[in-house]
């Protein structure tokens, strides 16, 4: 009964992990990422306009990572240029992408999902989700062992850092954002891709676990993602229910974990000692 839990968990975490790594690079590059649920949720809402109009998965990849990429150039213009604030701001973008997906909800035609690879003992996934520890182990070495990492990392750490080299922190706060935008859009590919449709608010909270998540593993990419397949877990407990537990006990289990961690953990976190700061 474990391993059957096993494929839905990766399911499950997948997106979560995207956009858990998207939090991640804007985070660090200290701006505050609470449209990562808005983001998924255009991201998704884009994947499958894109096949619908095209007849092509890959073209609806494209226009879905490109959706993200366009949210979060909003919330950069936003927060960075404009210097509004962060928190806000994020809510306001989850609200404008709920709206705008459910005024431009696409027909219930079904579409096609992405490939899925084949490995043995493993089974059969989607090549997203053979993508997901690729990114999570290079986002590691990007971020902590190369130079473009540190300097994504000091816009959100220090910025006297930035400005002794006569780098542009508002540079790299872009930087952090689009690449955000574009891993959630990715994530939220995949959501639509594994149910090969769009419904108005199929997110779900799946963008405010991910953030969790972020918290949960300190700002880092290994121990963030692997917050999200503990979150993935919850949730197949949930879909598979053998242990006879009541419904609304699992219903609720993913987001009761998510309260657990920011508990327990958020005063134990060091975020990025800028973040959040609208100014340089």
């Amino acid at each position: 009964m474990i391993l059957d839990l096993i494929p839905i968990t990766l399911r499950m975490a997948t997106p979560l992990g995207f956009a858990a790594l998207g939090g991640i690079y804007s985070e660090r590059a200290g701006v505050i990422n609470l449209a990562l649920e808005g983001m998924m949720l255009i991201g998704a809402f884009g994947y499958v306009v894109g096949t619908q109009a095209s007849g092509s998965v890959w073209f609806g990849l494209l226009v879905g990572i490109g959706f993200g990429v366009g949210l979060a150039l909003l919330h950069a213009v936003a927060t960075v240029t404009f210097h509004a604030e962060q928190v806000v701001t994020g809510i306001g973008i989850n609200i404008l992408a709920l709206g705008i997906t459910e005024y431009l909800l696409p027909t219930s035609k079904q579409v096609g999902g992405l490939p899925h690879w084949q490995l043995p003992f493993i089974g059969s996934y989607s090549f997203i989700v053979y993508l997901l520890p690729v990114l999570m182990v290079a986002s590691h070495i990007l971020l902590f062992k190369t130079p473009w990492g540190l300097r994504l990392r000091a816009a959100g750490e220090s910025t006297e850092a930035l400005a002794a080299l006569s780098l542009s922190r508002t540079k790299w706060q872009y930087i952090g954002i689009l690449l955000s935008g574009l891993l959630t859009g990715i994530g939220g590919c995949f959501l639509a891709s594994e149910v090969h449709y769009f419904t108005k608010g199929m997110t779900a909270g799946r963008g405010y676990l991910a953030l969790a998540a972020v918290i949960f593993g300190n700002w880092r990419p290994l121990s963030g993602i692997s917050a999200c397949f503990l979150f993935g877990c919850a949730t197949a407990l949930e879909l598979t229910n053998r242990w006879n537990i009541p419904g609304q006990l699992l219903n609720s289990l993913p987001y009761i974990l998510t309260m657990v961690v920011l508990i327990g953990f958020v005063g134990t976190s060091r975020p990025p000692a800028s973040l959040g700061k609208m100014k340089p």
